[in-house]
């Protein structure tokens, strides 16, 4: 349980959406977690960050170590909720990195967007995504709105198809109201799951290559991706894709497994590339004897 500042409360005055809290109460941080993210609630926002980073200010400079640690390139955060604010700024695609870290990283709190309605303090609101009432397949994410930035909406869609089940990310920025934010989105969703193919390349624990190591007390290293690979390309075009392995050479022990030894690339025919996936030691490698270091190094500077 945490207790609502009159920072928080104040959010109020400022036009935006809330959660409704107040100075009396003291909510949970699961009940600001669901104000924040199915109503948008900027005094719950606030609730939380001044719980989490101590002030406002510290928790602003967190965020924008996060973005960085997330290598979103023009994304530069000033306030915990969104309003408009000088140098307050985000892309549409680093919106759909902070989105996918979102899917991939806390699946447990994911479900929270897909929440269509949320009461507290006996007000109820509904979740302003209207794809999840009209589509099954749109599972959650966020809606957004000032005067700067228009109507904007972050959608995503799993859908079955031969393959498996795919997973789809819109961004749709800058429309006119929140009808047509939803039909933008809607189209580009349908678009996206019509018109590419997702395409598994590596199994999850299957090496992509065996590559002789240098001092080691094994002679090879199967190298591999942290998990399997998937690509999208335009339909129809999977059978034309180009894999090429580019590592450091020489490998030299000792390995550790996780360790990243270089990339796998994947282009079209023409050259394009279509993704870059780090190449990692699958199993490690331990260093060799000192006989068996001291061979491989003379057979290292006749090399």
């Amino acid at each position: 349980m945490l207790p609502v500042s009159k920072r928080a409360w104040a959010e109020r005055k400022g036009g935006g959406s809330l959660m409704f809290i107040d100075t009396t109460m003291t909510p949970t941080v699961e009940q600001l977690l669901r104000g924040v993210i199915v109503v948008s609630g900027n005094d719950a926002s606030v609730a939380l960050a001044e719980a989490i980073g101590g002030t406002l200010d510290q928790y602003v400079a967190m965020m924008n170590r996060q973005a960085q640690a997330w290598g979103l390139k023009n994304t530069t955060f000033k306030n915990v909720t969104g309003l408009t604010e000088a140098g307050h700024k985000s892309s549409a695609r680093d919106l759909a990195v902070i989105a996918g870290h979102i899917i991939r990283d806390y699946p447990d709190f994911y479900t929270y967007y897909s929440v269509k309605d949320y009461k507290y303090n006996n007000i109820a609101q509904p979740n302003r995504n209207l794809l999840l009432r009209r589509d099954p397949t749109v599972d959650g994410m966020k809606t957004g709105y000032t005067e700067a930035a228009g109507y904007c909406l972050i959608a995503s869609a799993q859908r079955d198809f031969p393959n498996g089940k795919r997973r789809l990310l819109s961004v749709v920025l800058n429309t006119t109201s929140m009808e047509a934010r939803a039909n933008e989105s809607q189209k580009l969703l349908n678009w996206g799951f019509q018109a590419f193919d997702a395409l598994r390349l590596f199994d999850s624990g299957k090496p992509m290559a065996t590559v002789p190591v240098w001092k080691g007390a094994t002679k090879e290293a199967k190298l591999g991706a942290a998990g399997a690979v998937f690509v999208s390309v335009p339909r129809g075009e999977g059978a034309a894709l180009q894999t090429r392995i580019e590592r450091s050479d020489p490998l030299v022990a000792p390995l550790a497994k996780g360790q990243r030894v270089g990339s796998l690339k994947v282009t079209t025919a023409a050259g394009t590339p279509v993704a870059e996936v780090p190449l990692v030691v699958m199993e490690g490698v331990e260093q060799a004897g000192i006989f068996g270091r001291a061979w491989d190094a003379v057979r290292l500077w006749i090399k």
